[in-house]
């Protein structure tokens, strides 16, 4: 076979083009690659600079499940403040007992602890033999008078005739004396049973009595149950007047001189420290309480009682002047990173990235309007803690917020915990 140097030749050059080729062709791509390396590394540098969101969307669903509260920013009393431990008390003047004059067994009982009863109101009913006897007794005594009566106008006839003897007449007027006298008392005794004496026959003997309150308030004790016995000594409930309330605060000797009357007293209960209540003072001890070298500061309890009992213990804090800071409940403070924030309702919205992948969540939202669902925006903004007390923080703002702003009191950690999980997803 003879070889063709030509043909070898021609087909030498094709190969060393096509490789050429080849060759031009991978280092355009690398170039290419490294090009799209370099701006995407750029870009996810950029993303990584970017700040983290400060404003969170929650729908009117998400707010009612978690129970997010607004509240305003307040002004408390948090400095120069002493404090001291106490107790409710109600005086004995609005305490009662309500009890029967008379011994009986209970028929019937009208009322429970915790009910609220009028003064005169009918508490229990009491049963006894012997209130029908004081009634037939009045009864008698009272036709024993009218003999009477009838006897001595005979002896006054009599002796005026020089017929009779003036002893008889003395007599007959002793015994009609006497019948009255009776008569009288066993009138009061009756109407002590709460029997009308007017109302007494021979048709109409009662053998039940009415125990009445004697005053308004609460049922704070049932002493006696149906078919017991009782008398004066044995009450049948205890009633409580809690409209009186007052505080007794016990301070020590050498913060005494620092109370006057008419200082104001905040104070919370022992076992809700939430609820922050008021008090005046009214009146300070002169001795020392047992042993405890502390004095008595009697306060008067402004506004709602209606949660407070006699007998509770309290923490109260005693302002010593008028000073006032800007405060908010412990809870509507959130740390994050080192600092403290609080998240105000504002009206401003969450910025709008043209990013990949966020057309989904934009027609998501357009959805939620749709449906009539009601969002709200809260603002994260910085401040800075001062003194806590009585459930509550003194707070100084980073940048001035507008006046009357209303801010998360009570939720403010879920509305943190969404942010965060908002500024995830955008990254």
């Amino acid at each position: 076979m003879k070889f063709n140097i030509n043909k070898f030749r021609y087909i030498m050059a094709i190969i060393v083009v096509l490789l050429t080729f080849s060759a031009c062709k991978n280092d355009k791509q690398a170039a290419e690659n490294k090009s799209s390396e370099t701006k995407a590394g750029g870009k996810a540098e950029a993303n990584s600079e970017e700040e983290m969101p400060t404003i969170a969307t929650l729908t009117e669903e998400q707010i009612k499940m978690v129970g997010i509260q607004l509240g305003v920013i307040e002004h408390k009393e948090l400095t120069a403040t002493i404090k001291a431990n106490g107790n409710l008390k109600v005086p004995n003047n609005n305490k009662a007992n309500a009890t029967s004059l008379y011994g009986g067994v209970i028929k019937m009982l009208n009322v429970q602890i915790g009910d609220y009863v009028k003064k005169g109101q009918v508490i229990a009913t009491i049963a006894n033999p012997q209130f029908i006897q004081l009634q037939e007794e009045y009864l008698s005594t009272a036709s024993k008078i009218s003999f009477a009566e009838q006897e001595l106008a005979r002896q006054k006839e009599l002796n005026d005739g020089n017929a009779g003897a003036k002893k008889n007449l003395q007599s007959a007027t002793a015994e009609l004396n006497s019948l009255r006298t009776r008569r009288a008392s066993l009138q009061q005794q009756i109407q002590l049973m709460g029997i009308n004496p007017g109302s007494v026959s021979n048709n109409n003997l009662k053998s039940a009595l009415v125990v009445t309150s004697p005053l308004n308030g609460t049922v704070s004790n049932v002493f006696a149950k149906i078919g017991s016995y009782v008398d004066v000594s044995s009450p049948v409930i205890e009633i409580v007047d809690n409209s009186s309330l007052h505080l007794d605060l016990q301070v020590f000797e050498k913060d005494l001189p620092k109370i006057k009357v008419g200082q104001i007293i905040h104070f919370t209960l022992t076992n809700n420290p939430t609820t922050v209540y008021d008090a005046t003072v009214f009146s300070i001890g002169s001795s020392f309480e047992n042993e405890s070298k502390t004095i008595a500061v009697h306060c008067r309890v402004n506004g709602n009682k209606n949660s407070l009992i006699d007998g509770m213990n309290i923490t109260g804090i005693v302002s010593l002047d008028n000073i006032t800071t800007p405060a908010v409940p412990n809870d509507a403070i959130v740390n994050a990173d080192g600092k403290y924030y609080v998240f105000i309702q504002t009206n401003k919205k969450v910025e709008e990235h043209k990013e990949e992948g966020e057309e989904e969540n934009k027609g998501g939202e357009e959805n939620e309007r749709k449906e009539g669902k009601a969002n709200m925006n809260f603002e994260k903004v910085e401040v800075l803690k001062g003194v806590s007390d009585m459930g509550y923080t003194a707070i100084t703002f980073v940048n001035q917020i507008p006046a009357n702003t209303k801010i998360v009191v009570k939720g403010a950690f879920f509305v943190n915990a969404k942010l965060s999980n908002t500024g995830e997803d955008e990254d």
